[in-house]
């Protein structure tokens, strides 16, 4: 049995993980969603961080799943904990000394070509259940204070050494398929840019059935990465960033 860590991106919460998680279950396996502190002002990433190192517990093996802006925090997990794969979904992905506020221009992220929230972020989502789980996140988040943690510099100073994975969907209009960060080899963009996979679907593939690429397409990775992909067809990964 594989535990799967998940972790949203920012405005989220653990209730946008909620139709994943019975999937994995189904298949024999335990999830742990954590609502990040983010209405905490004096929390920093390694608060975020902590907050899954201690829901998860002694739960092992473990795969942390870290969806958009929880590219941030998922690695700092993976410096917290031994883990067996780190998977990325539409996230963002951090060098050293990177804040995340700073990522947005560094990244080079083209423009997304609309200012629509819904289009934007659920362009193909049903819209009951777009507002459901936003609704859900804003009630979990209460007032968000995030400034301490959107400034402070990414603290590790190289990429966690764990096999890493990345999906970057292919409708997605807030990081685009175009969003193509500078390869510089050995880096941790260099190596998620290799590993990376492109399944239909906005930056909320689970929200509208969207699929991530089967068992087989994956490179050579850990059985709890095979599991997840093969469960995507149902979970909801929610975030705005």
């Amino acid at each position: 049995m594989t535990t799967f860590a998940l972790i949203h991106g920012g405005g989220g919460s653990a209730y946008d993980w909620h139709l994943l998680e019975p999937e994995l279950r189904a298949r024999g396996h335990d999830t742990v969603a954590v609502t990040l502190p983010m209405s905490d002002p004096e929390a920093d990433l390694w608060t975020y961080a902590d907050a899954v190192v201690e829901a998860v517990g002694e739960r092992r093996p473990l795969v942390v799943v870290a969806h958009s802006w929880g590219g941030f925090v998922g690695p700092l997990v993976c410096a917290r904990l031994e883990v067996a794969a780190l998977v990325l979904v539409t996230a963002m992905i951090p060098s050293p000394g990177e804040s995340p506020e700073d990522w947005w221009e560094r990244s080079g992220r083209p423009a997304s070509g609309t200012d629509d929230e819904y289009e934007l972020f659920w362009n193909d989502v049903p819209r009951d259940l777009a507002d459901r789980v936003t609704a859900e996140d804003a009630a979990a988040a209460g007032d968000l204070s995030m400034d301490r943690a959107t400034g402070a510099p990414w603290p590790l100073p190289a990429w966690p050494d764990v096999p890493t994975r990345y999906a970057l969907c292919r409708d997605d209009r807030l990081f685009t398929p175009r969003l193509r960060p500078p390869a510089r080899q050995g880096t941790a963009r260099h190596r998620a840019r290799r590993a990376a996979r492109r399944p239909h679907g906005d930056g909320l593939p689970p929200t509208r059935a969207g699929r991530l690429p089967g068992p087989g397409q994956w490179r050579a990775g850990s059985p709890g990465e095979r599991h997840l992909s093969g469960s995507w067809r149902a979970g909801s990964l929610g975030a705005r960033t």
